[in-house]
């Protein structure tokens, strides 16, 4: 579970050195008014100034050192902290499946990884960084105590109103930072949404609407950073006013006592400074600042931490099988509506079965419970006779493959969306020219080495590689519609592929065609998540209400 501590903690090495690095900042600055005290008193006393300067430039150059060590030693802690972190989030969400992520928008899911992740990470320098600079403080306070009782008194007097001041800002500020946070996201989920459809509405001439959308936020971000800078102003305005109350009050005292004799003029001098340091605690606002951001931070990564991982097992599927795929007692419920109705199938293992029914009907559900893409909420799947969810996730995946009606593409090249893991020449070949995506891939400038991202395809196109990545599952091969944006000659070769595949596997195909029903061994004919009937598509055509399925 992600907590701040959690992540401060993954600072590691670097959280000492930060820390280390900031007791000598600290120390320095408490040593330099005592130096510089008694080098006033040494040239008014015109003897042994020399030293005192030597020192006073020597504590100079160490807190310099110091400073340099610091910026390093922080920027690499975050850096190594947003690399974990961020690598923990992709994991939960990639491991989570469809079902994991789908409370959360593209866009917004995006901005918590990246920038969010970035925002956390600081939480362990700054933390340390918050520490360490309440010992100038309390370190003057002791000093000066040293000095003169009185001029402490002074001084505690005046400290108190300042952390009353940072107290006020740190409770608004994190309330202002994580609502900053949120409506950031809220515009990268809108902005992700028309990226999706760019297409969609330049054709409906509806850009300036969308552009509207999009930016309609702003000014609720806008009012969000004003309030921030307000928070920011009115602390540092009280800051303002307190610190030279906390430094008039200590001089004054403080002139009271040298005219006395109480104390000596460079020790006026070190207490002035030391007074500087405790009116100086107003300058904590912009770490408080970077803690509350990085809490908020923290929050929406814990959220994101929060996704439930698809879980798998240890077993391995027996090495004779066809694909026997088996529905016992299947139900899928979301959000109160039920999607798939307690279905028993036994779809023999080799066999080309259709999945047909109108719309709403449950055939995507039924063909990603069948994939594994989401686990069913009561009942089981099993492949050749092992549950689902008993097989290893490598087992799984070389067993099972999915193709969609609008399949998202991923990798460098046509090449890498074909075999991601590793271009396999003959296995992507095989497998392109297998569901006819070769034709046109043979046609591209660069072949397979082409860039994905650059290479012009038509929605069948697509299809066809996303056929293609899918083909090497040697159980059992799931088609959600995958082929509804072929021409017809070529849904018909691919369909004949299907039919004729010679390694044994099972085809689940989901589709709204007749004609691949026709193909079919057998047809699943589904209707509001029940199972109507089973049978070869010949067979059931006599039913009216089969054929108004396909319209």
């Amino acid at each position: 579970m992600i907590t701040f501590g959690s992540v401060a903690k993954r600072g590691r090495g670097w959280l000492p050195l930060i820390g280390l690095n900031a007791l000598i900042g600290s120390a320095v600055t408490l040593a330099l008014p005592t130096i510089l005290g008694r080098s006033v008193d040494s040239i008014v006393a015109g003897t042994g100034y020399t030293r005192w300067l030597i020192a006073a430039a020597a504590a100079i150059g160490l807190g310099i050192v110091a400073s340099l060590i610091d910026a390093f030693a922080g920027a690499a802690c975050v850096a190594e902290t947003t690399a974990w972190l961020r690598h923990r989030l992709v994991h939960q969400v990639v491991r989570g499946g469809p079902e994991g992520s789908r409370g959360f928008e593209t866009g917004d899911l995006v901005t918590r990884v990246s920038a969010n992740a970035t925002d956390a990470a600081q939480a362990g320098p700054a933390a340390v960084t918050a520490i360490a600079a309440i010992a100038p403080p309390v370190g003057s306070l002791v000093l000066l105590a040293l000095i003169d009782p009185w001029l402490a008194a002074a001084f505690f007097g005046g400290v108190v109103l300042v952390i009353l001041v940072l107290l006020a800002f740190a409770k608004r500020t994190a309330d202002v930072s994580l609502a900053y946070q949120e409506t950031q996201g809220r515009i990268a989920a809108r902005l992700s949404e028309s990226l999706t459809g760019i297409r969609t509405i330049a054709a409906a001439g509806t850009t300036g609407r969308e552009e509207q959308r999009i930016l309609g936020l702003l000014p609720e971000l806008h009012q969000q950073g004003v309030v921030t800078w307000r928070i920011l102003a009115r602390s540092g305005a009280q800051a303002a006013v307190v610190g030279p109350l906390v430094l008039v009050a200590v001089l004054a005292v403080g002139g009271v006592q040298l005219v006395a004799g109480q104390i000596t003029a460079g020790e006026l001098f070190a207490a002035s400074q030391y007074a500087v340091l405790g009116a100086g605690l107003g300058t904590l606002t912009g770490v408080i600042g970077e803690i509350a951001r990085a809490k908020a931070g923290v929050q929406r990564s814990a959220e994101v931490d929060a996704i439930t991982t698809v879980p798998h097992g240890s077993l391995e599927l027996p090495a004779a099988g066809a694909g026997h795929l088996t529905f016992d007692h299947v139900s899928v419920v979301a959000d109160g509506n039920v999607l798939l109705n307690d279905v028993n199938l036994e779809l023999p293992g080799g066999m080309t079965v259709a999945v047909v029914g109108p719309s709403g009907a449950g055939k995507s559900v039924l063909a990603a419970v069948a994939a594994r893409l989401r686990d069913p909420s009561t009942g089981h799947v099993s492949l050749d006779g092992v549950p689902l969810q008993a097989v290893s996730r490598h087992a799984l995946r070389r067993a099972v493959g999915c193709a969609f009606e609008r399949p998202q593409l991923v990798g460098r090249t046509i090449g890498e969306s074909i075999a991601p893991d590793a271009i396999n020449p003959v296995r992507t070949l095989a497998a392109a020219r297998a569901t006819h995506a070769h034709d046109f891939v043979s046609r591209l400038p660069n072949g397979y080495f082409t860039s994905l991202r650059r290479a012009p395809m038509s929605g069948g196109e697509r299809q066809r590689l996303g056929l293609a990545r899918a083909w090497p599952a040697n159980r059992l091969l799931v088609l959600d519609d995958a082929t509804s944006s072929l021409d017809t000659a070529t849904e018909r070769q691919i369909g004949r592929t299907l039919t004729e595949d010679r390694q044994l596997r099972t085809r689940l195909i989901v589709t709204h065609r007749p004609a691949t029903a026709a193909r079919a061994d057998l047809v699943v004919w589904l209707d509001r998540g029940q199972v109507r009937a089973v049978a070869p598509h010949a067979d059931l055509w006599s039913n009216t209400s089969y054929r108004e399925v396909f319209g």
